[in-house]
């Protein structure tokens, strides 16, 4: 493996003019600096990270810490986790992707080893263990997801109990009545998922001050589950002429489940969901939506954790905590329920 001293040799410098060329950390004449930028490509050289981190104090890593739990579902997550790297990338940072069950411990080994210069957490509880290890480390933190106490760090979340208010309010103006909500697993809510409640008791509060019958109910993560579930709620409340699903293996299965039951999207059923337009387009959902904009979710997130990994002055500036509004997709799946329906 080349060296910066075989890189020197090569382009015929000093050592320290060839780290100067590769930086930019200092001003070096073009032809120097082609020299150099030569000598590295024909050697294939790259810079050892260990010495970039003990000559800068940074390791130009970021730390992402995320878990795939059995009761969610996946290919949503994955969403969220791209848009964390792809930015870092963008930027010139790797990404250290930890998942952990132990989150305290896993958070505080990375921070306390200094083998990154930032944390992103996702998977955000209510009444999150990992904050307070978070807020006492040495480097920035930011949040995707919504905790009770967002003090001493950046938080970036979809306005989820607006995104709740929306779904209702759209089928309302249509005429609806009665509508099933189909929200995450209950053990997501047991387990501090709060984005689950937030949506389910605005869009519940929105219903009683509209005069509407919603049916809110705890979906589940994979099949045949997800569509026995479905199936029960449509024998269950047959007079529901619309479908509000907060829940990605739900809207996955739905397809199949109206067709089996002969139903017409949105002449029977009219549907709203909530999940990015990457996960519409993987499923071929054919369903207005709520975007969640998981990528800019974790792009947010990472420009403002490098804002203050590479400024000092950005990191004695006010945290923030930052919603993105609910914006919905018409997929032409919402329409007047049938006048027999209703």
């Amino acid at each position: 493996m080349a060296t910066i001293g075989d890189v020197a040799r090569e382009a015929g410098v000093s050592r320290s003019t060839a780290s100067y060329a590769l930086s930019g950390k200092r001003p070096i004449s073009e032809e120097v600096r082609r020299r150099v930028l030569a000598a590295a490509e024909a050697l294939a050289y790259t810079p050892n990270a260990g010495a970039r981190a003990l000559a800068t104090a940074q390791t130009k890593v970021l730390g992402l810490l995320a878990q795939f739990h059995e009761d969610e579902f996946a290919p949503a997550m994955m969403q969220y986790i791209l848009g964390v790297t792809n930015t870092a990338r963008d930027l010139g940072y790797d990404t250290l992707l930890v998942t952990e069950a132990d989150g305290v411990r896993a958070l505080r080994r990375v921070t306390d080893s200094r083998m990154v210069d930032g944390v992103v957490l996702m998977n955000i509880a209510e009444d999150d263990a990992r904050l307070p290890i978070l807020r006492a480390a040495p480097q920035p933190g930011a949040l995707v997801g919504l905790p009770g106490d967002c003090s001493g760090l950046d938080v970036f979340d979809l306005d989820f109990e607006e995104a709740g208010r929306v779904m209702v309010d759209h089928l309302h103006r249509l005429g609806h009545r009665e509508l099933i909500l189909i929200s995450q697993p209950e053990h997501v809510v047991e387990r501090g998922g709060a984005y689950v409640w937030r949506l389910r008791d605005a869009a519940l509060e929105r219903a009683r001050t509209l005069g509407l019958t919603l049916h809110a109910v705890y979906g589940e993560s994979r099949q045949p589950a997800v569509g026995r579930l479905l199936h029960g709620l449509l024998d269950a409340y047959p007079a529901a002429t619309g479908l509000l699903i907060n829940n990605e293996a739900a809207a996955a299965a739905l397809p199949s489940v109206t067709y089996e039951r002969g139903l017409r999207v949105p002449g029977d059923l009219s549907v709203i969901g909530r999940y990015s337009a990457d996960f519409a387009a993987t499923f071929s959902l054919p369903y207005s939506f709520i975007e969640s904009a998981p990528d800019r979710l974790g792009s947010m997130a990472v420009r403002q954790l490098v804002r203050r990994v590479e400024s000092a002055s950005a990191r004695k500036e006010p945290f923030v905590v930052r919603f993105i509004s609910p914006e919905l997709a018409d997929r032409g799946s919402t329409a007047p329920p049938r006048p027999h329906a209703s």
